[in-house]
């Protein structure tokens, strides 16, 4: 198994930051215009589309302020049985975000660009918390042929 992995820091309290992974309104400011869904409460679906077609995550693990986890139950082969993990930690003016998405089968393509979009997201993510305005889908930075 491989996993992807990264680090941002983003000056806000960790609230905000876990707000912003927790409801549609939050996540759809920073990772796709296109997102429903309850990422608020354990067991709860969110979906989430792309130009490119979409992913459903069930919310597994909600600890305010620490750990949001979801597994991925619906999207392409290659994340049916993944895991999102978000970590978080405040560290004085910042909240320190350690993202893995876990559980990957094999480094195929997919999963490069993968990892790339996710940076993407996360400076995204970024972005709306630090300066109110984030770039989702489909106003997020294009970087390859699969976008």
């Amino acid at each position: 198994m491989v996993d992807i992995l990264h680090k941002v820091g983003i000056k806000s309290p960790v609230d905000e930051v876990y707000a912003a992974l927790t409801t549609t309104e939050g996540l759809a400011g920073w990772w796709t215009a296109d997102t429903e869904g309850d990422g608020g409460e354990l067991g709860g679906l969110l979906e989430f589309r792309f130009a490119a077609g979409g992913f459903d995550m069930r919310v597994r693990e909600l600890d305010p302020g620490k750990r949001v986890l979801w597994e991925v139950v619906g999207g392409p082969d290659e994340w049916i049985g993944t895991q999102v993990d978000w970590s978080l930690e405040q560290a004085g003016d910042y909240t320190t975000v350690l993202f893995a998405h876990r559980g990957w089968k094999e480094p195929v393509d997919f999963m490069h660009h993968c990892s790339t979009k996710w940076a993407v997201y996360l400076l995204s993510l970024k972005s709306l918390i630090e300066t109110e305005k984030g770039a989702p889908h489909p106003h997020d930075v294009k970087i390859d042929s699969w976008d």
